[in-house]
C-alpha cells in the first residue's frame, strides 16, 4: 500500500500521535522573488521572471519536438561567437567513432589540465538544442574551468529514439578512453545531461567498463515518473519547466517510444549506483526537479560515493547556467570545476 504524503498532527491526552492524511491542500498565496543579498541582480531578474512562454507544447512525435527544437536553435546559435570570445575559447566539430562531437577548447589551457578531458552530454529533455545549440554549457565550463570539453552531439527524435542518446555518449567516452586514461576524464551535464551522465555511468557497471575519474550531475532527469516532493511542491514555482506534466515529460515519453520509464536506463534512480566515481550535484530551491537532484544524491551517498550537493537559493530548473555575466553561473562552474580538480588525476 502506497504511503500518504502528508502528516496531520492530532492531540489526544495530552500526548501527541501522528495520522496520515491523504493530501494537504493549502491555500492560495502569492510567492514573491526570493530578496537577498546572496542573490545577484541578474539572477534575480531571472527569478521573478514571467512563466517561460515556450513551455506549453505537448510533443506527441519526434517531428513535432524536432521542428520547435531548431527553431528555437536559431536563437541558441547566435549566442555562441560573444560566448566563445569572451571565454576566449575555440570550438570545432568532427566526429567520434561515428559519433558528432564538438571540441571546446580553452586558448590558454592550464598545465594541470593538459591531460584531462570533461566529456559533456547536453540537456534538452532528450529532444531539444541540436548542434551548436547544446554546447552552451559546454563552453561556459571550458572558459571558466579552463578544461578541453568535448561535447556529445546525441542522436534525437526523430532521427533516433532511446536508447540512441546513451548509446552516442557510450561510444564517444570509449573513444576518449582509449587516447585518456579514464582516471583524469570527467563527465557531467544538466537536466536530461544530467539523466544521461548517470545512465552512462550504468552502462559502463554493465559493460565493465572503466569509470571516470568524477561526475557532474545538474538538476538531473532522474526519476521520469514524476515521482517526489518537488514535483508538486514546486509545481507552477518553476518558472521554466512549469508543471510535471509539461513539455519535458511529454519530451521524454517521445523520446521514450513506449519503454518502460522506470527503467534504470531513463531513470537513473532506480538503478545501482555502487562503484559510481564521485559526483557534485547541482539545482536550486525552486526547480521542479530538486527532489530528484536531492533523491540521486541520498542514494549516491548510500551507495557509499563521494557526493556533494549544492542548492541554489531561489532558482528555477538549471538557471544557474544561464550566461556567463551572471555571478552565480561563474559560481557554480567554478564549484564543478574545482570538484573535478579535487579528483582527476593529472
Amino acid at each position: 500500500m502506497r504511503l500518504a504524503t502528508s502528516l496531520v498532527l492530532v492531540l489526544a491526552c495530552g500526548l501527541g500521535s501522528i495520522a496520515l492524511a491523504d493530501d494537504l491542500s493549502l491555500p492560495a498565496r502569492t510567492l514573491p522573488a526570493p530578496a537577498s543579498e546572496d542573490i545577484s541582480p541578474q539572477m534575480q531578474a531571472i527569478i521573478a521572471a514571467k512563466p517561460n512562454p515556450n513551455a506549453n507544447p505537448l510533443w506527441k512525435t519526434g517531428e513535432e519536438a524536432r521542428a520547435t527544437a531548431d527553431a528555437a536553435a536559431v536563437a541558441a546559435k547566435k549566442r555562441i561567437p560573444g560566448l566563445l570570445e569572451r571565454l576566449n575559447v575555440t570550438m570545432t566539430a568532427q566526429t567520434m567513432d561515428g559519433v558528432r562531437v564538438h571540441i571546446i577548447t580553452p586558448n590558454m589551457l592550464p598545465a594541470a589540465n593538459r591531460n584531462r578531458v570533461l566529456m559533456h552530454v547536453h540537456g534538452g529533455c532528450y529532444v531539444l538544442s541540436p548542434g551548436e545549440a547544446g554546447t552552451i554549457e559546454a563552453i561556459l565550463m571550458a572558459g571558466i574551468g579552463r578544461y578541453k570539453v568535448i561535447s556529445v552531439d546525441y542522436r534525437m527524435p526523430p532521427e533516433a529514439y532511446f536508447p540512441a542518446a546513451l548509446d552516442d555518449a557510450v561510444t564517444v567516452y570509449r573513444a576518449i578512453s582509449k587516447t585518456t586514461n579514464p582516471k583524469r576524464i570527467a563527465v557531467f551535464g544538466t537536466s536530461a545531461g544530467g539523466a544521461l551522465t548517470l545512465e552512462t555511468m550504468l552502462k559502463l557497471k554493465e559493460l565493465k567498463l572503466p569509470m571516470p575519474g568524477a561526475i557532474g550531475v545538474g538538476t538531473p532527469m532522474a526519476d521520469a515518473t514524476k515521482t517526489g516532493d518537488s514535483f508538486y511542491t514546486n509545481e507552477g514555482v518553476d518558472n521554466v519547466l512549469l508543471s510535471r506534466d509539461g513539455f519535458c515529460d511529454a519530451a521524454t515519453k517521445v523520446y521514450a517510444q513506449g519503454h518502460d520509464l522506470r527503467d534504470p536506463l531513463i531513470s537513473p534512480i532506480y538503478g545501482d549506483m555502487h562503484g559510481f566515481p564521485p559526483a557534485i550535484l547541482t539545482t536550486g530551491t525552486r526547480d521542479l526537479l530538486l527532489s530528484n537532484t536531492v533523491r540521486t544524491h541520498r542514494k549516491l551517498r548510500r551507495a557509499g560515493v563521494e557526493a556533494d550537493l549544492n542548492v541554489y537559493e531561489g532558482q528555477s530548473h538549471a538557471q544557474y547556467g544561464r550566461n556567463d555575466d551572471i555571478p552565480e553561473t561563474r559560481e557554480a562552474f567554478g564549484e564543478i570545476a574545482a570538484f573535478f580538480a579535487k579528483h582527476l588525476a593529472k
